[in-house]
């Protein structure tokens, strides 16, 4: 009989590097060293030197042996230390846990459990949480449990509380506020620095507070945009992750404007929890560099 020969396939974990650092020399010379010397295979690499902060940044997604990823990350904590860098090295196979708010402008909620469902985001979703019941049914369908807090004067301390509970007991890595209409509190904010993406309905800094598309459609504006940052102790200046137009007229009334809104608020905001969990967005100072 003929012989038979059987190739198999070696599936080595991938990771993701993400660092910033103050810019020097030989910063890229030594990690692509530490990489090469473990025999790590480097599959993508984007770096940014930012001449205002002096901070250089950087992402690289690479693969390694299993036996070799120990040592390796402890030889990265080298470099690492020398250097002055804020690190993080993600293992790719762990998907991020996602929390999702919401209260009752469902668009936005809408299209990213549609995302998560068909795979186009690669995460799990093991909470939503609103302060409204309207979506209940909707999480319900996803089999994502559904947390309803009511927040009143009263009760607004307990129920983040509550929150904080929940993204302590599901390991949540990223909190989406997903047209939740409430303001978190400072204390809340600092908790989660870096951790959790706002979607504001306008082109930031611009018509910000009630009826935003009532103030754009007084001024006669001609382009509609949303807006995803991440929250911080400062009402809607956080830094921005991404931003989107769309070109109106003169013909279309409010609902109308509201409604171009709403598919660019959903677009936006996915985008954005796309870049965060794949490791794309970085925080300089009051802005972000997104290795896109």
């Amino acid at each position: 009989m003929p012989t038979v020969h059987r190739s198999f396939l070696v599936v080595m974990p991938t990771f993701i590097l993400t660092l910033s650092c103050p810019d020097t020399v030989g910063i890229v010379a030594a990690l692509s060293g530490t990489l090469a010397g473990h025999d790590a295979n480097i599959l993508d690499s984007a770096q940014f030197g930012d001449s205002v902060s002096g901070r250089f940044f950087l992402r690289t997604s690479f693969e390694v042996a299993e036996a070799r990823a120990e040592e390796l990350t402890a030889m990265l904590g080298g470099v690492a230390a020398r250097f002055g860098m804020d690190w993080q090295l993600q293992d790719v196979a762990r998907r991020p846990r996602v929390l999702i708010m919401v209260s009752r402008f469902g668009h936005c909620l809408n299209d990213l459990l549609y995302r998560y469902r068909t795979g186009a985001l690669d995460i799990a979703i093991p909470a939503i949480v609103s302060n409204h019941r309207d979506f209940y049914q909707l999480a319900a369908w996803h089999d994502v449990p559904f947390h309803h807090l009511p927040v009143t004067a009263a009760t607004r301390e307990r129920q983040e509380e509550r929150l904080l509970e929940i993204i302590e007991q599901e390991q949540i890595d990223l909190v989406v506020l997903a047209r939740y209409m409430q303001i978190l509190s400072p204390g809340l904010c600092a908790r989660l620095a870096g951790r959790c993406i706002n979607i504001h309905h306008s082109f930031l800094p611009s018509f910000k507070g009630a009826k935003p598309y009532h103030q754009a459609y007084a001024r006669g504006v001609k382009l509609i945009g949303a807006t995803a940052h991440y929250v911080t102790t400062d009402l809607d200046e956080g830094p921005i992750i991404d931003q989107e137009v769309e070109r109106v007229d003169h013909t279309m009334g409010p609902d109308e404007l509201a409604a171009v809104g709403r598919d660019i608020e959903s677009i936006v905001l996915a985008r954005a929890v796309k870049y965060h969990v794949e490791r794309r967005v970085l925080i300089n100072g009051q802005r972000t560099v997104v290795f896109r």
